[in-house]
């Protein structure tokens, strides 16, 4: 499933190698339509720093089943857990 504008993704190298020394976390602003490999997508959004702001606008390519949705900057919903 293609994320969506405003999906916040922790991005590491199970998404791509360039990822591999500095995971990042990731707004999306909009995933592209451009024709691509299999399984792989293009990505337009901002890169969040630890307090969930954006801090650089970015396009990346990333395998969408390496992907991490986040409820929140640095916040993970957990199964029997409500987030405040």
């Amino acid at each position: 499933m293609l994320p969506r504008s405003g999906d916040i993704l922790h991005v590491t190298s199970a998404a791509s190698p360039q990822f591999v020394a500095r995971p990042i976390m990731f707004r999306v602003i909009r995933p592209h339509d451009w024709s691509t490999y299999h399984g792989w997508v293009w990505l337009d959004g901002y890169e969040l720093n630890a307090a969930g702001d954006a801090v650089e606008r970015r396009s990346i390519f990333v395998q969408i089943t390496g992907l991490r949705q986040q409820n929140g900057p640095g916040h993970r919903i957990t199964p029997g857990r409500r987030p405040r």
